[in-house]
């Protein structure tokens, strides 16, 4: 699982293919179209896209003449499952300073409440 990891995150590293992959999730595109609002060649797009691919990222199809690139959203279902293995340990983390800091807090008022009692 990490080695694929580490090819998604080396993949999405550069902001070209950032780009190509988010609009990608909104609809499949062929290279030509991949490329036309980026200043660099077709060759340039499509080296990108087979970046993108052995990343398992795309995946190229073919319809009749038109070859479009589909995002592989499962990805990104490996992607969330690494993030959020490290947010809730985060997460635990916070809490449990949260709780000993409000424990201290409860010190402190209780320390000052018998100081004004006696």
């Amino acid at each position: 699982m990490e080695d694929r990891l580490s090819k998604v995150f080396a993949a999405l590293a550069d902001p070209l293919r950032r780009d190509m992959v988010a609009r990608l999730a909104a609809d499949d595109a062929t290279v030509n179209e991949l490329a036309e609002p980026y200043d660099v060649s077709v060759q340039a797009v499509s080296k990108h896209i087979k970046v993108l691919e052995d990343a398992g990222l795309v995946r190229r199809s073919r319809q009749a003449q038109r070859r479009p690139v589909h995002l592989e959203a499962e990805v990104f279902d490996l992607m969330t499952a690494w993030i959020e293995r490290y947010r809730r340990q985060v997460e635990e983390r916070y809490r449990r300073l949260d709780d000993l800091l409000a424990g201290e807090a409860r010190s402190d008022t209780d320390t000052d409440t018998e100081g004004a009692a006696s």
